[in-house]
């Protein structure tokens, strides 16, 4: 490797933590990043390490993570009696606490975004809406740490496979 290869690397294997961080702060796109990072290192090794089986094996666990992702905070919230209010509420208010609070905001704001949304729009009493704000909040941890386990997987991979790549040896002039 030459040292703009290693610099290379290094900033994929630093946006692949990034893409791990995402897995909890909804502004990052965490599993899409992951992908992105290992598309972009292959077109940069002109696919030495990996190819055309690993990226599409990689871009069917973003797609289940992501698909996982929704459905866990779906049922979560649906389990404890969220209605359709309540789970974009509990949206709403992650995106907004992430924004204000960073990391407590997430939690904060799933939380009392939905308990907020079943309470002002579909007239809930306050155990219930906070019920759903539970259940929304579980439901999004659940999800998040299924995207975290696979973002890491795809981390760890890209690391082994772009290091237990050895060039062809360059032919004897």
């Amino acid at each position: 490797m030459t040292a703009l290869d290693v610099i290379v690397f290094s900033l994929g294997v630093l946006l692949m933590l990034a893409g791990a961080a995402g897995a909890f702060v909804p502004i990052i796109p965490g599993l899409p990043l992951n992908w992105l990072v290992l598309l972009g290192y292959g077109f940069w090794s002109h696919w030495g390490p990996y190819g055309f089986w690993t990226m599409c094996l990689t871009a069917i666990a973003v797609a289940a993570g992501l698909v996982c992702d929704q459905l866990a905070g779906a049922m979560g919230a649906r389990k404890f009696g969220s209605s359709r209010a309540g789970m974009i509420g509990a949206f709403a208010g992650a995106i907004l606490g992430v924004i204000f609070l960073n990391i407590p905001g997430l939690v904060l704001g799933t939380f009392f975004g939905a308990m907020l949304a079943e309470i002002w729009f579909d007239k809930k009493e306050a155990k219930a809406a906070a019920d759903s704000g539970l259940g929304a909040l579980l439901g999004c941890l659940a999800g998040g740490i299924f995207k975290f386990v696979i973002s890491i997987i795809m981390t760890v991979a890209y690391v082994w496979l772009v290091l237990s790549y050895s060039q062809p040896a360059e032919p004897p002039l």
